[in-house]
């Protein structure tokens, strides 16, 4: 999907969520190989992941050395951990691999249930290119490099991306293809408050960039009542 498979560096992101997680714990929805966990249990945060893949689990203990990780293997729409954390987070557009609304917005309940009172659930994920599109037009191109193209078909009346892959590596073509239902801010908005969470900030970046309706991507912020 858009930005996905984009190098980055991972700095503001560690410095964004340990400021929320404070000394509290914190819970990654797709943990993966533990990029993300790894650094910020190092930093003294006590880390829980949940993840659909055993592969992607024994990449992060191969790395994880003297970080001190807890794993729950299964989905994060539905798994249940009988634990509070002061923060939850999911990251790099992994909220649209869910592809049917009902898991999305499962997906933001588990999260709320998971949540200290005044926990915050923080999510990254692109905007939709939609606005972006010549009229009529539903193909969007968002890397094109001599090894590496990748573009989206938008299928409108199922609001699902396509997100296509073509690289050329060592000489041969390798390709990937996955769908992706996007979803607009505002509609994750509404399903923070299905959850009962309510939004506290959105930014384009980890940096805290104004979020504009020139933005491509946004983190949004939701906090659960203190009082909850």
């Amino acid at each position: 999907m858009a930005g996905a498979f984009r190098p980055r560096s991972d700095r503001p992101r560690r410095q964004f969520l340990a400021g929320l997680a404070g000394s509290g714990p914190a819970l990654q929805l797709g943990i993966g190989t533990g990029r993300l966990a790894v650094p910020l249990s190092r930093r003294g945060i006590r880390v829980h992941g949940i993840a659909l893949s055993p592969a992607m689990v024994r990449q992060l203990r191969a790395r994880q050395a003297e970080a001190d990780i807890d794993v729950t293997l299964g989905d994060f729409a539905h798994a249940q951990l009988g634990d509070t954390f002061a923060l939850v987070y999911l990251l790099r557009n992994t909220i649209t691999n869910l592809t049917t609304q009902d898991e999305q917005v499962a997906a933001f309940g588990n999260a709320a249930a998971h949540l200290q009172p005044g926990g915050y659930f923080v999510v990254e994920n692109y905007v939709p290119a939609l606005q972006r599109l010549p009229p009529g037009d539903t193909v969007h191109v968002f890397t094109r490099t001599p090894t590496h193209l990748g573009f989206e078909e938008y299928d409108l009346a199922a609001q699902v991306a396509v997100s296509h892959h073509y690289w050329i590596i060592d000489g041969d073509l390798k390709t990937f293809s996955s769908p992706h239902r996007y979803a607009w801010p505002a509609e994750l908005d509404l399903m923070a408050r299905i959850a009962g969470m309510s939004l506290c900030a959105r930014y384009s970046d980890w940096k805290r960039t104004a979020f504009t309706s020139a933005s491509q991507s946004h983190i949004s912020v939701w906090q659960k009542p203190s009082g909850s």
